[in-house]
């Protein structure tokens, strides 16, 4: 019997690829309601079941971790199985202006040797990692975020591209993500080209909100003829993927502006769009003092403005996949969920849910096999354990067999929006519904009010219950019992 107290070896690993005797893939397809999307907003449900609650990009979430041993960031890059693809995710800090409504690691400059310095420790940190890892695994997705990746120069983009080149083999095939986060506003007349000539084949572009009012009063400020003309010229260079990111719940937002930006958005045709929540939490983050919260709309005008935005985009084409995600019915995101393929990590939802992340610079996290491990926050913390020769890591989560069977389950319900017990069992060789009789229990409410459907197959989140797909996966977390006060956003 495997001892359930101490991490797996890999051979005690169970699999993550499809069992042979399961010959259909049960996630492909599992929720009908892909297309048709009828009743996702629900008012007196959701002001039931809105509570705070993790967004699970990991399971076990990020409060889990703890201090890491001495050497053993070492000892995981040196285990990690070369045949296992790899997604890069480097973390570029620096922005020129503040924007109020912020949470990200981020850090306030206008130095432009600021990013030279910094690459140069992102530099140690990639040759040191690569030089404890064996064999040579593909990459098969990158992502710049930020901060503002593009507070990079386009030289220096073009070098830290080159470098990787140098250090790691690029998967070529059409799959493959390569994605930056940008800021319209810091954009160079050159830089969308250069990108997409290195290889970039997906960006995502901050909005927020298209009001000069809101704008000003979070100190991001972009006019709709600058976006416009920063999407054209990513299609014009061919960026298969487009997003953007929308919030709602800003300084002086109203039910009818936020209907104007959505349908203005629509008119820009996205590929996909991420819809935030704003969350004001002032003692937390300190640029969000800079807001009024006198300025800030009602919670039921929010919710008002989200379900406003869920039928704007739904009536426009658009699949909801999940959270706050929406996509085009032919984006690989809403492909890969009507196939039963989506994955979510650290980076969102994913097609490549397969790889192990590779983390790089301050905050960054990296997800290897059984281990989530995290860099320092503070960016003088990272210099200097680069400065020392020393790999970064501080905090590490190791997952254990539990943890493996519960990640499943909470992934596959807010992915897919169903469990197959059939293939659980396959996986992990547990009957579910003894494993989990007291967690059915607890979801008896939910399918009483028609947000979730259970019987000997598995478990389905209904139409009614999609938004509320965290509240589902929540019951399946036991560490969220022991956290005291409010850590985490609600779920809408």
């Amino acid at each position: 019997m495997t001892d359930q107290t101490r991490p797996l070896s890999d051979s005690e690993l169970p699999t993550f690829d499809r069992p042979v005797e399961i010959i259909e893939n049960p996630y492909a397809n599992a929720n009908r309601s892909y297309t048709t999307q009828t009743h996702l907003f629900n008012e007196a449900i959701i002001n039931k079941y809105n509570r705070s609650g993790p967004r699970y990009t990991s399971y076990p979430t990020a409060l889990e971790f703890a201090p890491i041993a001495e050497g053993m960031e070492a000892r995981v890059l040196a285990e990690k199985d070369p045949r296992v693809p790899v997604s890069l995710y480097f973390h570029i800090p620096f922005c020129r202006h503040l924007c109020y409504y912020c949470g990200c690691n981020k850090i306030i400059t206008k130095k432009n040797s600021d990013s030279g310095d910094y690459l140069a420790y992102l530099f140690a940190e990639i040759r040191h990692k690569r030089s404890l890892m064996q064999g040579d695994p593909i990459v098969e997705q990158v992502h710049f975020g930020g901060g503002t990746p593009t507070f990079l120069t386009d030289d220096e983009l073009v070098k830290l591209w080159n470098f990787l080149q140098t250090q790691f083999t690029f998967s070529d095939k059409p799959t493959a993500d390569y994605s930056i986060e940008i800021d319209p506003r810091e954009l160079r007349p050159t830089t969308l080209e250069i990108l997409r000539g290195l290889g970039f084949n997906r960006v995502s572009f901050g909005v927020q909100d298209l009001q000069e009012k809101v704008q000003i009063a979070v100190n991001r400020v972009q006019s709709e003829e600058m976006i416009r003309g920063v999407m054209t010229e990513a299609r014009r260079l061919g960026f298969h993927s487009i997003n953007i990111d929308l919030i709602y719940g800003l300084p002086h937002q109203t039910v009818d502006s936020m209907r104007n930006t959505v349908e203005r958005i629509i008119a820009i045709s996205p590929d996909r769009l991420s819809v935030f929540n704003y969350a004001h939490l002032p003692e937390r983050f300190k640029g969000q003092r800079q807001i009024n919260e006198a300025d800030l709309p009602s919670p039921a005008d929010k919710l008002t403005m989200l379900g406003n935005t869920i039928h704007a985009l739904t009536d426009a084409g658009y699949q909801y996949i999940g959270i706050d995600h929406f996509a085009k019915p032919d984006d690989e995101l809403a492909i890969a969920q009507r196939e039963g393929k989506l994955h979510r990590n650290f980076q969102g939802y994913t097609t490549h849910g397969n790889c192990d992340l590779l983390g790089f610079g301050v905050s960054s996290i990296s997800q290897i096999g059984l281990h989530i491990l995290q860099n320092p926050t503070d960016l003088s913390d990272y210099q200097n354990l680069i400065n020392a020769g020393k790999l970064p890591a501080v905090k590490v989560i190791s997952a254990r067999l539990p943890d493996l069977l519960r990640r499943y389950v909470i992934m596959n319900l807010l992915c897919h929006d169903y469990i197959d017990f059939k293939d659980v069992n396959a996986r992990f060789s547990i009957d579910p519904m003894t494993y989990f009789i007291d967690e059915i229990r607890k979801l008896g409410e939910m399918q009483a009010d028609k947000l979730v459907d259970m019987d000997a197959k598995g478990i389905r989140v209904l139409p009614k219950g999609r938004l509320l797909g965290r509240n589902v996966a929540m019951v399946f977390d036991t560490y969220l019992a022991s956290k005291e006060g409010n850590r985490f956003s609600k779920v809408i």
